[in-house]
């Protein structure tokens, strides 16, 4: 209790604010079975690929960070060891029950449903569904396909009803420092991070698409037709994991400048798989030595400068949505309540 102008405030820890309410057990549940069985699908596919492949357990372990080591043929590729990864960090928050996992599932609900619907539109192919019959793997590559899609609407129909009444908050004396300015703070911070490098990507997507060499009519239908790549790999295109990268950035950026922090689970695993992507890049310019010859040209001077913004922004994201400037969800933090305390002339 504390002792305020004749009255008592009760600071007696009560429910968990980050933990979700116990009538969304069985959402959540759900959520991390379905998220647990993809990425062990997922990785399935990534032990299979180095046992068919002919690099050694070291080659791979090396081809996670180093592109130039990474074995020439692989089923899944480094968005799907990154993607197999957040969904089981995912899924262990989701099985604790934490609100902090319901954008970052839902997320990948989303981006599920985006791969699910790119291989119904290639299906349309008659060539493209002959490979399923004739490859050895077609069958094993459609039921992940499929399994892919009913994971996706099992996370987005369990999870989307799953909202949090919002729990009664404590005011502040005035002139004390709100809580909710550290992870509004915060989230704008995120917001505009997020949009930057939205407008970076989107200026580059567009200079390659623009290109005398490229076909931008064919770049468009690599993003939403699974058969224009002729291949039954698991592995997700460039132009798919761009575009689609731009969209994620362009709709949480948003959400996080308007001070939504229920995406702040989003937030986090994003940054994440973009800051592996670009950690990749980095050990990439390094060992073509492209640093030493980057600022030769004006197009190698601005990409090894957006190489660094992704990597300094991504960090600050991952940094900030792991700290503790978001805060619980509901309710003072005890920090918050002590400057309350404090500014009122009152002591704990």
């Amino acid at each position: 209790m504390v002792m305020q102008d004749g009255g008592t405030v009760d600071i007696r820890p009560g429910a968990d604010p980050g933990r979700a309410a116990a009538e969304h057990r069985g959402a959540y549940l759900a959520t991390a079975l379905s998220l647990a069985l993809y990425a062990g699908v997922l990785f399935a596919w990534t032990v299979y690929g180095l046992v068919q492949g002919d690099g050694s357990v070291w080659d791979f372990l090396e081809g996670l960070f180093n592109p130039a080591a990474s074995p020439a043929a692989q089923i899944v590729g480094p968005y799907e060891w990154a993607f197999t990864a957040g969904l089981l960090v995912i899924a262990g928050l989701a099985l604790a029950r934490r609100r902090v996992a319901r954008s970052a599932a839902l997320l990948s609900g989303f981006v599920l449903l985006a791969v699910s619907l790119r291989e119904g539109v290639g299906l349309f192919d008659a060539a493209y569904r002959d490979q399923y019959s004739n490859d050895t793997l077609g069958s094993w590559v459609l039921a992940t396909r499929g399994l892919g899609l009913v994971v996706a609407l099992v996370v987005l129909f369990a999870l989307f009803p799953a909202t949090e009444r919002r729990r009664g908050e404590q005011p502040s004396a005035p002139g004390a420092a709100r809580p909710e300015a550290w992870w509004l703070r915060s989230s704008r911070i995120c917001g505009v991070l997020f949009l930057l490098m939205c407008l970076a990507r989107i200026g580059w997507t567009v200079h390659t698409v623009t290109a005398p060499e490229v076909d931008s009519g064919d770049y468009l239908r690599r993003v939403v037709d699974g058969s224009v790549i002729g291949t039954l790999d698991l592995a997700a295109p460039q132009e798919f994991t761009t575009v689609g990268s731009v969209l994620v950035l362009l709709i949480l950026g948003v959400l996080a400048l308007r001070g939504r922090r229920e995406v702040r689970g989003a937030l986090m695993v994003f940054a994440a798989l973009e800051l592996y992507m670009t950690v990749r890049t980095v050990v990439l310019l390094t060992v073509t030595d492209f640093f030493n010859r980057s600022f030769e040209t004006p197009e190698g001077a601005l990409s090894l400068v957006t190489t660094a913004y992704a990597l300094a922004g991504m960090t600050s994201v991952v940094v900030l949505t792991t700290g503790r400037a978001f805060g619980p969800y509901s309710g003072l933090r005890p920090e918050g309540v002590r400057t309350a305390a404090v500014g009122r002339g009152g002591g704990l």
